[in-house]
């Protein structure tokens, strides 16, 4: 027989089902947003940085402005009382209009300041809840740390800012470390939050679940990646902090990188 247009291997048959496997995760703009997160080699958490030094390089001066704008605001922001404790929500929702920003650039575009507010735009609601539940949880966390390490009364003479003098320094030391130490899951369920909502409109306790098991199944990963940003991080800080112009904005970009890394297929 000739050609059959009904045939099983007919290269060109429009009544064909297609035969590729249709991804069951959301799809998105972005890639498809994958059920369960990558677990990925200890390598790739150096690949991030790196890769995220790739975003830098692609417009040097618009991030260096982008990073001085951020913080005569957030300079501005905690001088004013009671304001200052927003500092963590708006930084949330800054952060995801940057996504948005490192997207432009991998894409060819071009990153612009206006990315600096584009979070405000369509998903400040659940940005502003992810600032706000990591806020909740660190002042609980760190109530009940100095409240059980110190005593009640020595943590209430540190809430209430009493001399240095009438608290235990060991105790201190001990209780901060104690209070770091319980916050690593806080930011382990936001660090890559807001990608998660701005590019697939998760809701807040969504994307922070998601963005927890994505850290917890790459630990090595990010152990590297730890280990390398202290380092970079000291570098920074020895031109008088100016390396935080450079640094902040490769660690900006190593969220972007880490995102696609772990939950995009």
């Amino acid at each position: 027989m000739g050609n059959n247009p009904f045939a099983k291997d007919a290269p060109h048959n429009p009544f064909q089902a297609p035969r590729s496997r249709v991804a069951d995760p959301t799809p998105s703009h972005s890639g498809v947003l994958l059920k369960t997160p990558k677990s990925n080699a200890a390598g790739h958490g150096w690949s991030w940085l790196s890769e995220g030094w790739g975003l830098f390089k692609e417009a040097p001066g618009t991030w260096i402005g982008i990073i001085v704008v951020m913080f005569v605001l957030a300079l501005i922001i905690n001088l004013i009382p009671l304001v200052n404790l927003l500092s963590t929500p708006l930084f949330t929702v800054v952060t995801g209009g940057l996504m948005l920003g490192c997207r432009s650039l991998e894409q060819g575009q071009e990153l612009t300041f206006g990315h600096l507010f584009e979070g405000f735009k369509n998903h400040a609601g659940k940005l502003l809840a992810v600032g706000f539940l990591y806020l909740l949880a660190s002042v609980v966390i760190g109530i009940a740390v100095f409240v059980v390490v110190l005593g009640g009364s020595g943590a209430l003479d540190l809430f209430t800012g009493s001399p240095p003098e009438t608290l235990n320094p060991l105790g201190l030391i001990l209780a901060t470390l104690v209070m770091l130490a319980l916050l690593i899951p806080a930011m382990m369920a936001i660090w890559f939050a807001s990608p998660l909502i701005v590019f697939h409109d998760l809701g807040a306790l969504q994307a922070m679940g998601l963005s927890f098991r994505g850290c917890l199944r790459n630990l090595m990963p990010f152990l590297i990646y730890g280990i390398v940003g202290l380092v970079l991080t000291i570098l920074a800080i020895l031109p008088v902090g100016l390396g935080w112009l450079i640094l902040a904005p490769v660690l900006i970009g190593s969220i972007y990188k880490g995102y696609q890394d772990i939950f995009v297929a």
